[in-house]
Order: C-alpha cells, then structure tokens, then sequence
C-alpha cells in the first residue's frame, strides 16, 4: 500500500500539460475542484468528468500511474459512498432495519464516488506534470500579491514545495522501515486493533528520526549556500505566457460555462 501513493512525484515529459505555465496550471486546478463541487445534476457533473479525462489523456503519463494513486484512498471512497448510499429522502428502494436505500441516497453515492475520484486525478495531473521548482515559482507567484500585507510569499511556497517534495521519499523510508522490522519477526498484520496500533511505533520512530535528520541537511545545506529567501533573488527561468496558456484558460472558461448553463437549464 506504501508503494501505490504517488502524491508529489514527478513524470518528466514532453506533452502539452508538461509544456503550460506552471501559475496557469495551479489556477485550472482551483478552477477544476470548485467546479467538482459546484455539479448538481449529471450532465454537469459529465461535463467535469470529461474534462479531468481529457487532462489525463493529454498529460501522457502512463495509466498505471493514476491507478496506483486512486488504490491508495479506495478504502476511502467506497467507506465514504456506503454512507451516502443510506443518507437520502424518498420512497425506499431496500430497507433493512433503520437503513434504507433510497434513489436520491443512490444519486448521492454516486456523486461523492465520481467527485473524489475527479478530485484525485486532476490532483495527480497537477503533480505528475509539474516539477517542484515550477511548482514553487508558480506559488510564489500568485500568492505575490500578499506581500503588500507583509507576508513571507517566498517562504510559505518553499515550504509547501519541499513538504510535497519529500512525501515520496518519506513513503519510500517507511516501507524499507517496514521491510527491515519484517525481516527481523515484527508482526503487523495480525491482531486487534490495539496491537496493530503498538505494532507501528517500531517503525514511527526510526520514521521520525529519520525525517528531522533529512531536515539538518537540508537546512544546512540552504545555509552552506547563502540562502536568504526570495529578497532579491533572480530566476534562472522566467515564467512567461504562451498561446496555449491562453487556450487552456479558454477551454477552463467554457467549461465553467457549460456546467452553470447545465445546473440552470438541466
């Protein structure tokens, strides 16, 4: 299971995602997840799909990819769709006890499934496609604007690159943790709970250990090198604005349009 959760890597390429502004990017996944939960019928709701497929299609990164991302949080989505399954008005279509299933907690099922699953894969676009340098002068950036206010852009965008930088290679520690406490007769798949639970702090600590000692390094490494943050820092790469940015953001605002005119009209 460790090794299925793809969050923060990076697939090198070629293709027109690859290729986009990195800020435009960010801006079409805030785009995306508001227009995820802003679907009240399902030819909205089609609409989004369509979309988020299509950027998966185009972003040519192998399939596999995306499913191992999806196998990590599947437990999520079916716990999360069995909930709503009950949790609907109408007349019942089954019932057991106080549970009943009705069409609108059918409707509703299927609507949570679809939007995390949507929400997932246009995340795993975002990552897949973008390298955390990109990642960083995109959040830099858009978030530039705040610094009237005395806020620390650079900074926060560092951080919030180096935390998703690391979420793979923290995923891949824990599983030769994992590997090295099975091979020397840990137990962690057999129990209650509780001694499940125990089972896991001979590998949370080695974990943590091993997380604040990556953290010296890298601190003193950015301190070896004079970092100082983003004052008067220059960019070996300017960020510069192409036609096909702009016929992304052209293909983002039609389908905004096409999901207002389906939930007003549909």
């Amino acid at each position: 299971m460790i090794r299925d959760i793809t969050l923060g890597q990076y697939f090198p390429g070629n293709g027109i995602l690859h290729r986009l502004d990195p800020r435009v990017k960010v801006l079409m996944l805030i785009s995306v997840i508001v227009l995820i939960f802003c679907t009240f019928n399902f030819f909205a709701l089609s609409v989004v799909v369509a979309l988020v497929a299509a950027s998966v299609i185009m972003s040519k990164v192998p399939l596999k990819l995306y499913l191992k991302s999806m196998k990590a949080i599947i437990i999520v989505i079916l716990i999360t769709s069995l909930l709503n399954l009950f949790y609907g008005t109408g007349e019942a279509i089954a019932q057991w006890w106080i549970f009943k299933i009705t069409q609108a907690g059918i409707r509703n099922a299927v609507f949570v499934a679809v939007r995390i699953i949507s929400l997932v894969m246009v995340s795993s676009v975002l990552t897949f496609t973008t390298s955390p340098t990109d990642l960083t002068d995109a959040l830099e950036r858009l978030m530039k604007p705040l610094g009237i206010f005395k806020v620390k852009t650079h900074e926060i965008a560092m951080m919030m690159t180096i935390a998703l930088r690391f979420v793979p290679t923290l995923l891949e520690e824990t599983d030769k943790i994992m590997s090295a406490q099975k091979a020397r007769g840990a137990d962690m798949e057999s129990g209650n709970l509780i001694k499940r639970i125990k089972a896991l702090v001979p590998i949370l600590i080695p974990l943590f250990v091993s997380a604040f000692r990556r953290a010296y390094d890298l601190a003193m490494a950015m301190e070896c090198r004079c970092y100082q943050g983003g004052k008067g820092r220059t960019r070996m790469k300017q960020l510069r604005m192409h036609g096909r940015d702009f016929a992304a953001v052209a293909v983002v605002a039609a389908v905004l349009a096409g999901v207002i005119l389906c939930n007003i009209f549909l």
